[in-house]
C-alpha cells in the first residue's frame, strides 16, 4: 500500500506541476496581447528563457536555500519513493519561476534582454527562495516566533504573498527603475494610448492562467490524502466574483475583465483551504475592485508604466489575499479557524518589505552596471526587430 499511495502521489504533484507550467503559457500570451505588435515576440521567447534560466537557477541553488534539500546525491536516492522529491522540486519550482514572468509583464516593451535573464537567475536563486523558505519551509524561525506573538503562524496556503505579492512588489521596483515607455507620457502632461496588440490573444493568456491555476490552488495540497474540494470552489467564486465586479467597474473593458478573474485567484491563494467559499466570493470580487481602481490610479494620475498592471494585479491583490485569510478564515466567519489578523498582516508585510529590499538590490545594481533599458532607437524600432531580429509577422516573404 505504501508503494501505491507514493506513486499516487508522485502523479498526484506532476498532473499539478504540469498545469502550473502551463500558466507560463498564459503569462507569455497574456503578455503578447497587452503589448504592441512590435514587441510581440520578445514577449514570447522571454518568458520561455526566464523559465529555463529559472529551472537552471533553482535546481542547483534555489531549492537547497529554501528546503535545506540538494539533488547533489546518487539517481538511486533520488529515485526513492517514485521519484516523489524530484517532482515536488518540478512543482515548487513552477511556482519560482512565476516571479520572473510576473516582472516581466511590468518592464515589457523597453527592458533589455541580458540584464533580465541576470535578475532572473538571482530572484529565482536567491531572493525569492529566501522568503519560500522562511514562510514554507519552517527556516531561521520566523514563523515560530509570528506563533509566539500572535498565536498562530503566517497562512499562505497556495502562494497569494510568498508568489504574487513578493513578484508583484519586485515588478513595481523594477519598473520604477526602469521608467516609462518613450512617449507614453509627453511633456504636455497628455498620455499616450498604447492600446493592446491583440485581445484574442490576452484573453487566451488569461483563460490558460485561469485553467492552470486550479492546480497551482488546488495541487498546493501536495499529497493525495491531502486534496480538498474546498479549495476547488473557493477558487471559482473568487474567480467568478473577481470577473463580475472588473468587468462592471471597468465597464466592459476587455482588458479588465479577463484580468478580473486572475486578481481574484491571486486573492484566494492564501486562505483557500480555509475560507468558505461566501468568504471567496467577496475576497474575489474586492480583489477585482482593487485592480481596476489601482490600475487606473498607477497608469493616469501616478504616471506608473506598468504595462500588464503587474503590481495591482500581484502585488496588491495578494497582499489583500494574505490579509483577507486572517479573517475570512475566522470561524466566526465561516472559516475553519487555525489563522490569526496579527499573523496574516506581519507575515504580508514582511513579504512586501522583503520584494523592495531584494527587487532594489538586483535590479539597483544591474541599472549601475550594465544598464536595464534599450537605447531609444531599439526601442522605437521594437523589442522584436532590436533583439530577435524578426517581426511576429514578417511583411515580406522570401523571394525563392
Amino acid at each position: 500500500m505504501d508503494q501505491v499511495k507514493q506513486g499516487t502521489d508522485a502523479l498526484f504533484i506532476l498532473l499539478g506541476a504540469t498545469m502550473v507550467l502551463a500558466m507560463h503559457a498564459g503569462f507569455a500570451f497574456l503578455e503578447l496581447g497587452t503589448v504592441r505588435k512590435k514587441n510581440q515576440v520578445n514577449a514570447l521567447v522571454k518568458i520561455l528563457v526566464d523559465f529555463a534560466v529559472s529551472t537552471i537557477a533553482y535546481f542547483f541553488v534555489g531549492y537547497a536555500v529554501a528546503y535545506g534539500t540538494s539533488f547533489f546525491v546518487g539517481a538511486e536516492a533520488l529515485a526513492a519513493k517514485n521519484g516523489y522529491e524530484l517532482v515536488k522540486f518540478f512543482f515548487l519550482l513552477t511556482f519560482a519561476a512565476a516571479i520572473p514572468a510576473i516582472v516581466s509583464g511590468g518592464i515589457a516593451e523597453r527592458a533589455r534582454f541580458g540584464p533580465q535573464l541576470i535578475a532572473t537567475a538571482v530572484l529565482v536563486g536567491l531572493i525569492y527562495p529566501l522568503f519560500e523558505g522562511v514562510v514554507w519551509g519552517g527556516r531561521f524561525g520566523f514563523q515560530a516566533w509570528i506563533k509566539g506573538v500572535t498565536g498562530a503562524e503566517f497562512h499562505d496556503f497556495a502562494g497569494s504573498v510568498v508568489v504574487h505579492a513578493v513578484g508583484g512588489w519586485i515588478g513595481l521596483v523594477a519598473v520604477l527603475l526602469l521608467g516609462a515607455r518613450a512617449n507614453r507620457y509627453r511633456k504636455d502632461g497628455a498620455i499616450s494610448a498604447h492600446p493592446p496588440s491583440s485581445i484574442p490573444f490576452l484573453a487566451l493568456g488569461a483563460w490558460v492562467l485561469a485553467v492552470g491555476w486550479f492546480g497551482f490552488n488546488v495541487m498546493s495540497a501536495q499529497t493525495l490524502d491531502k486534496i480538498s474540494g474546498l479549495v476547488a470552489v473557493n477558487s471559482l467564486m473568487a474567480m467568478a466574483s473577481g470577473t463580475l465586479v472588473a468587468a462592471l467597474l471597468g465597464k466592459n473593458d476587455p482588458g479588465f475583465a479577463y484580468n478580473g478573474p486572475l486578481a481574484g485567484l491571486v486573492a484566494v491563494c492564501a486562505g483557500s483551504d480555509v475560507m468558505h467559499p461566501l468568504g471567496a466570493l467577496v475576497v474575489g470580487g474586492v480583489a477585482g475592485a482593487i485592480f481596476v481602481v489601482m490600475f487606473t490610479l498607477t497608469q493616469n494620475r501616478w504616471k506608473i508604466d506598468d504595462v500588464l498592471g503587474v503590481w495591482p494585479l500581484h502585488g496588491l491583490c495578494g497582499a489583500w489575499g494574505g490579509i483577507a485569510c486572517g479573517i475570512f478564515g475566522l470561524q466566526p466567519l465561516g472559516g475553519l479557524g487555525g489563522v490569526s489578523l496579527g499573523a496574516q498582516v506581519i507575515g504580508t508585510l514582511a513579504g512586501i518589505a522583503w520584494a523592495l529590499v531584494g527587487g532594489f538590490a538586483v535590479y539597483g545594481v544591474l541599472r549601475v552596471v550594465m544598464g536595464l533599458r534599450l537605447s531609444a532607437e531599439e526601442e522605437h524600432e521594437g523589442a522584436d526587430l532590436s533583439i530577435h531580429k524578426i517581426g511576429a509577422t514578417p511583411e515580406r516573404d522570401a523571394a525563392w
